[in-house]
């Protein structure tokens, strides 16, 4: 079963204008790299030349940060809400 991703405003369009598009995996890894194969372009605006998410880049399963859960290896589950969410600078 997909899982549903908000995609944020900067990001749509390589997503085609959509809010919201479905990806399949069972990590946010896995859920990056099914997003850059339908979304070419998307991971590397979302991950270093490393393949780690960007410092300015968060990733939220049902709310909670992945960076205190397993970061990329977090696991997602059916009906899981993932967002991407660009981080905001400033003073």
């Amino acid at each position: 079963m997909p899982i549903q991703v908000t995609i944020p405003t900067p990001l749509r369009n390589l997503t085609g204008g959509k809010d919201t598009v479905d990806a399949a995996g069972a990590t946010v890894g896995e859920i990056i790299a099914d997003l850059d194969k339908n979304y070419p372009g998307l991971k590397t605006r979302l991950c270093d030349e490393s393949g780690k998410i960007r410092r300015f880049v968060n990733f939220y399963i049902n709310g909670e940060d992945i960076r205190f859960m397993q970061d990329q290896e977090t696991l997602v589950k059916e009906n899981d809400e993932v967002s991407i969410v660009p981080a905001i600078a400033g003073g």
